[in-house]
C-alpha cells in the first residue's frame, strides 16, 4: 500500500525554504511515500494519506479543505509534523477543531524512529481495513449449543467491519465429505494405530471444507465441529489446523466472535490466532492456563497428533509454539467492545487430562485477569506470538465502542 503526504503551507511562509525542510524531513523518516504538495484531488483513493502540517497560519486552509475531504474518505486525519515553524501548534489547533466536531485525527510528531513506527503501523491498520472490506466469513452449521453468548450481530458486523457473514447449512458440509474425491492421508504420518486409521477421514473432512469454501468464495469460517463427531466419526480439527496455516482462517465450535477475531488477527499480523479456552487462572501471579484441540500448524514449533481430547475420537493437534511475549485478544459477536492483554508465554505442557495444545500464560498486568473472571466475552480467546495491542486498539479505534482494560 502506498503512502501518500499531502501539504499545508502558509503563504507567508518562503517556499524555498520550506521545502528545504520539507526534503529534509521527510528524507530522514525512512519510509517510501509520494509527495501529492498540495494537490489533494486523489485524496483517499485507498493510500495511507498523511496530511503534513509545514507551517503555522495553516489552520483556516484546513477548514476550508475539510468538506471536500470528508467527501472523499472517512479514514482519520493524520497531521505530520516536524514542529519546524510553528507546524506543531497549529497541528494541535487543527486537531481539537476535529474533536471538536466529533472527527478523528492523530498528530504524528516526535523521533524519526517514532514517526517511523507509527507510520508503519498505520500502514497496516489501513491494508487490514481495505482487506475486511466485502470479506466473506461463513458459519457453517450453528453455534455450539453450549455457546449460549457467541453468536454475532451481521448488521453490525457488515457495517462496523465491513465482513458479510454467509449461512452455510452443517448438510452441505456432510454432503461434500461424502462425495469428495480423495485418498491416503494428505502427507501426514500417526504414532499409532487409532491415529493412522483416523487420518482419512481427518483430511476428506480437510478437502471437503477446502471445497466448501471454494464454492462459497469465502475467505473464512465457523464450523460446529461437534457435529462431525457423531455424524462421520472424526473431527475437524487436523483440517483446521491446517487451512488456518494455509491462510483460510477457520474457527471451531460455530463461535462467530472467535471467527471475527481471528479475521483481524489475519489481517493485522498474517497469523489467525490460537482459539483456546482458560482452563486455570491464578490472579495472584496473573498465569493463566489456555488450551484446545487445534492451533494452526504455521504457529507452532512441532506438533503432535493424539485423539480428540473429550471423545477419544479422531485426531486432535498437540501443538508446542516457541515460548515468548503474547497477546490475548477477543472482540464481541455486535462489534461493540473488545479485550486485549499482552503477556508471556512462559510453557506449553501435554497433560492427559485437558484439550490437547495447552499453553501457560503469564500476564503481563495480572489485574486483567479480574476480566476474564467478571466480564468475559465469550469463554474462546484468540492468542497470537508478539505484543501487538497497539497494532489491534490502532484497528479498532473509531470502529469499537469499548476496550475493556480493566472491570
Amino acid at each position: 500500500m502506498k503512502t501518500s503526504i499531502y501539504t499545508l503551507t502558509s503563504e507567508l511562509h518562503d517556499e524555498k525554504a520550506v521545502g528545504a525542510v520539507t526534503e529534509a524531513f521527510l528524507g530522514s523518516l525512512g519510509i517510501d511515500y509520494t509527495l501529492k504538495g498540495s494537490d489533494y484531488a486523489d485524496y483517499g483513493d485507498g493510500s495511507l494519506d498523511l496530511i503534513y502540517v509545514r507551517t503555522g497560519g495553516t489552520e483556516g486552509i484546513f477548514k476550508r479543505l475539510l468538506p471536500e475531504l470528508q467527501k472523499k474518505s472517512a479514514q482519520p486525519f493524520y497531521l505530520l509534523t516536524s514542529g519546524k515553524s510553528n507546524s506543531l501548534a497549529a497541528s494541535m489547533e487543527i486537531l481539537s477543531f476535529l474533536r471538536q466536531t466529533n472527527l478523528r485525527g492523530e498528530i504524528i510528531h516526535g523521533s524519526t524512529d517514532y514517526i517511523n513506527h507509527r507510520i508503519n503501523i498505520l500502514k497496516k491498520v489501513r491494508e487490514a481495513h481495505q482487506q475486511l472490506k466485502g470479506c466473506r466469513l461463513g458459519i457453517i452449521g450453528e453455534p455450539s449449543d453450549w455457546l449460549i453468548s457467541s453468536h454475532a450481530d451481521k448488521d453490525a458486523v457488515r457495517q462496523r467491519l465491513g465482513i458479510e457473514l454467509i449461512d452455510i447449512p452443517m448438510s452441505e458440509l456432510l454432503e461434500t465429505i461424502n462425495n469428495v474425491n480423495v485418498n491416503g492421508n494428505g502427507g501426514f504420518e500417526g504414532t499409532g494405530t487409532d491415529i493412522n486409521d483416523a487420518l482419512p477421514g481427518a483430511n476428506r473432512i480437510y478437502m471437503a471444507l477446502k471445497s466448501v469454501v471454494e464454492r462459497n468464495n469465502l475467505q473464512g469460517f465457523t464450523l460446529r465441529c461437534f457435529d462431525l463427531l457423531t455424524e462421520v466419526r472424526n473431527t475437524g480439527c487436523l483440517a483446521l489446523a491446517k487451512l488456518n496455516a494455509e491462510g483460510i482462517v477457520g474457527s471451531c465450535e460455530g463461535d462467530v466472535p472467535a471467527m471475527l477475531s481471528m479475521m483481524i488477527t489475519k489481517s493485522l499480523t498474517g497469523l489467525s490466532g490460537f482459539q483456546a479456552n482458560p482452563s486455570s487462572i491464578n490472579p495472584d501471579t496473573g498465569e493463566m492456563l489456555f488450551a484446545h484441540c487445534t492451533i494452526p500448524l504455521n504457529m507452532v514449533e512441532r506438533y503432535e497428533m493424539d485423539t480428540h481430547f473429550e471423545s477419544g475420537i479422531g485426531i486432535g493437534i498437540r501443538g508446542y509454539a516457541a515460548t515468548g511475549p503474547v497477546t490475548i485478544f477477543k472482540v464481541s459477536g455486535d462489534v461493540s467492545r473488545y479485550f486485549i492483554a499482552e503477556g508471556y508465554l512462559i510453557a506449553n505442557q501435554a497433560k492427559a487430562d485437558l484439550c490437547r495444545t495447552q499453553q501457560i500464560i503469564r500476564l503481563a498486568d495480572k489485574s486483567q485477569t479480574n476480566y476474564f473472571l467478571t466480564n468475559p466475552i465469550g469463554n474462546h480467546h484468540i492468542i497470537l506470538p508478539g505484543h501487538n495491542s497497539e497494532l489491534i486498539n490502532d484497528f479498532l479505534t473509531g470502529t469499537v465502542d469499548e476496550l475493556i482494560v480493566k472491570t
